[in-house]
């Protein structure tokens, strides 16, 4: 297995390098060369398996010769034994032909575990082979680095610096990134929005000798890794509601559109999937692209949903690289245009996206008001994210079965969820110090040399 780059102008990579790697060298994004199918027979043969024994057969037709299987499955077992939950991703019936899948049983509460906890225990391995030292830096809109956090605190031969914008993430996000004690992981507030700190992390990476000079690696969704972890939890939600025998459709609360990308993908590798429906907060860009056909920035606006606050979905260009035919330098193009402010879609392309996906929007009103009804109605407590995809969901529903993505716990953004329904929901109780412990965090300006300057100064120390 092999993986190219989106942009057309970066070495083709094995997985291990594609991993290390994050970003390539021509500012694109690694996806493999091609997608492997699997048959209807081995889909439903996944029907009853324990969660880390769908991973391992969804996963390892694209790791190569990364690892031995018996290596992949010790990872797998040491990723997902910390859950808290022995389904890992179980589904709750919401109504008839709507169900709830929860991805927050993970050690920091948010679907990003399912793929940090796991790539933190490959990066360690494949670390561990080769003797060499990495620097991982990471931007966030509030849950990517505290799980990545989670997953690499007090690993000898790692560094993790996580960018988040200051006051624009719940108190719980926050004090997940500032309270770990551990001297390789560091949490910066820059000033700005998600956009500026993905956008000062890309810098790093295309500043090679910045990049090469701290032996830089990133785990943001930039990272195929990341996909292809959570290309898992549509398998084993699928074949739980008849998959392959009947279709499936999913609706995903989504702003980097990295996780509904890994339904994409799912897809393709043969999952039966009627709908795929993007969800979008008031920060609309994915859902306008999709109806409009074009796309544009108009500016971040905060809301109650932060994780979702964002105007540049990094993985949007990895479909974009499909829909425009796998050509590299119409992908590159359209980057180029997006840096002043955006593009208009072509004809066939847009024709390619609508069939593949549906789309859309939850105002903040809208999202409260999901939260009050679906408690009211079931007893479920959603997050703002959850809220999101439910209510664009409702909109989406059919004969087939829907599943939407619960992707954090509600008590990771407990303000939000009290004013929408009167009730504080509470951490569990691992969690429960969280306020008590002291936090460690460095507030630094929107600005690329600064940042390099922090980095290096606490490498070298």
């Amino acid at each position: 297995m092999r993986y190219i780059s989106t942009r057309g102008q970066a070495p083709e990579l094995s997985f291990s390098e594609a991993m290390m790697t994050g970003l390539a060298r021509d500012g694109g994004l690694y996806v493999p060369q091609e997608i492997p199918a699997m048959a209807a027979a081995d889909i439903a043969a996944l029907a009853g398996q324990p969660y880390e024994e769908i991973a391992f057969r969804v996963m390892l037709p694209f790791l190569g010769d990364t690892f031995t299987e018996a290596e992949f499955r010790g990872l797998l077992a040491n990723a997902y034994g910390g859950f808290g939950h022995p389904a890992r991703a179980p589904l709750v019936q919401l109504a008839p032909n709507h169900f709830l899948l929860e991805l927050f049983h993970g050690p920091t509460l948010a679907f990003k575990d399912f793929a940090m906890q796991l790539i933190g225990q490959m990066m360690q391995a494949a670390l561990a082979k080769s003797g060499e030292r990495i620097t991982i830096v990471g931007a966030t809109s509030g849950d990517t680095g505290s799980a990545a956090m989670e997953a690499f605190r007090g690993l000898s031969n790692v560094d993790v610096f996580i960018l988040y914008p200051h006051g624009r993430v719940s108190e719980v996000q926050r004090r997940q990134m500032t309270t770990p004690s551990e001297a390789n992981v560091h949490a910066i507030a820059i000033d700005g929005d998600f956009d500026d700190a993905q956008a000062r992390v890309k810098d790093m990476f295309n500043d090679m000798e910045f990049r090469d000079g701290v032996r830089l690696a990133g785990v943001n969704s930039i990272n195929w890794a990341r996909v292809l972890a959570q290309v898992v939890y549509y398998f084993s939600a699928a074949v739980s509601l008849g998959a392959p025998h009947r279709k499936v459709s999913f609706t995903v609360p989504t702003g980097n559109f990295g996780d509904i990308f890994a339904g994409y993908i799912a897809r393709k590798m043969g999952l039966p999937i009627e709908k795929l429906v993007i969800a979008t907060n008031q920060n609309d860009i994915l859902d306008r692209a999709i109806k409009l056909g074009e796309y544009r920035t108009d500016g971040v606006k905060p809301s109650i949903s932060p994780s979702m606050d964002i105007q540049v979905s990094s993985n949007f260009e990895r479909v974009l690289f499909d829909a425009y035919g796998r050509d590299g330098a119409a992908v590159s193009a359209l980057m180029g245009e997006l840096r002043e402010g955006g593009f208009t879609i072509s004809q066939g392309a847009l024709e390619m996206l609508r069939e593949q996906f549906a789309s859309g929007r939850c105002s903040e009103e809208e999202t409260r008001d999901t939260i009050r009804s679906c408690f009211a109605e079931t007893g479920e407590v959603l997050c703002p994210h959850s809220a999101v995809g439910v209510k664009v969901a409702a909109e989406h529903l059919g004969a087939t079965p829907m599943i939407t993505l619960a992707t954090a716990h509600p008590a990771k953004f407990p303000d939000a969820v009290e004013a929408a329904m009167g009730t504080r929901p509470i951490l569990p109780d691992r969690m429960a110090d969280l306020f008590d412990r002291d936090e460690r965090v460095t507030r630094l300006p929107n600005d690329l040399a600064a940042l390099q300057a922090h980095i290096r100064e606490r490498i070298a120390n």
